[in-house]
């Protein structure tokens, strides 16, 4: 039992770790003129839907809140309530559809997980600005989140045979 918790423990910091290592990476990607303010791919995402489809909710939960975290350190209150919102409509969307959807596939979890991150955070704007005027951008986070989303599904579905054959051994949803 207890190594059952320690590799646990261990898996999670490692997940937590390339989370914010691909956060930060994006981080420095700079911004584009004819993207929404503040939008980057969502590579991070990519842990994100690795935990939600092995180890269970509170895995992709865990990865969101932590994201969310790196977030307020980095770059501020606003990006934390954003990135908390964003991330957790986010994870529980990937662990639904993992959970009891077998034909939307890999990019449809990912298109539509990036979508839902990106109505977290017009809600999260519409509640800090008090404006319904934040919806305009709707359109915009949609083509957005749809390219967003197919990227990290190509990547997630590249990436997931290797790492399915490293045995991880945790019990999903614990």
């Amino acid at each position: 039992m207890k190594n059952n918790i320690s590799k646990k423990v261990a898996v999670f910091g490692i997940m937590g770790a390339l989370a914010l290592s691909l956060s930060f990476l994006e981080s420095l990607l700079p911004a584009l003129p004819f993207l929404p303010p503040g939008a980057k791919p969502g590579l991070a995402n990519i842990v994100t839907m690795f935990a939600a489809c092995t180890l269970g909710l509170p895995a992709a939960i865990y990865i969101a809140v932590l994201k969310a975290f790196f977030a307020l350190v980095v770059r501020g209150v606003t990006a934390f309530f954003m990135s908390l919102c964003g991330g957790i409509l986010s994870a529980v969307a990937m662990y639904i559809l993992f959970r009891f959807n077998d034909k939307i596939g890999l990019i449809g979890i990912s298109v539509i997980s990036a979508l839902m991150h990106n109505f977290g955070q017009l809600i999260v704007s519409f509640f800090l600005v008090g404006s319904a005027a934040v919806f305009g951008y709707a359109p915009f986070l949609i083509v957005f989140g749809i390219i967003s989303g197919i990227l990290t599904g190509i990547i997630f579905k590249i990436l997931l045979p290797a790492v399915n054959k490293i045995e991880i051994n945790t019990q999903k949803g614990g």
